[in-house]
């Protein structure tokens, strides 16, 4: 499947410390440009209340991001083969984006 920026998919998350994975949501961070070569770049999406991490972005509008239950935006990144995408949930509200595009500008060099 290959999302555009800013969707909110369910992908299998694999665990360090157990051989077993978890579906998880998760944020499409690159363009359909580049998804459509078989990767896409993410962000963890979590409701953990473990400490903070650097640049979580709190999710306002659950309903257009597809989610049940409060999350954050986690900024724990990475690829993943499209082919492992299970499905498309949601895409962030403008505020949302904002918020997250804040985040990540503020940890990447310009």
């Amino acid at each position: 499947m290959t999302c555009e920026a800013w969707d909110i998919v369910t992908v299998p998350f694999p665990f360090t410390d157990r051989a077993t994975q978890k579906r998880r949501p998760a944020l499409v961070l690159s363009q359909k440009n580049f998804n459509r070569h078989g990767q896409s770049l993410m962000a963890m999406i979590t409701s953990a209340s473990h400490p903070r991490w650097p640049g979580d972005s709190p999710l306002t509008d659950l309903t257009a991001a597809g989610l049940s239950r409060p999350c954050v935006v986690r900024l724990k990144l990475f690829t993943l083969d499209n082919r492992l995408i299970l499905k498309r949930i949601g895409r962030l509200a403008d505020a949302d984006k904002d918020r997250v595009a804040h985040a990540l500008r503020a940890i990447l060099p310009s």
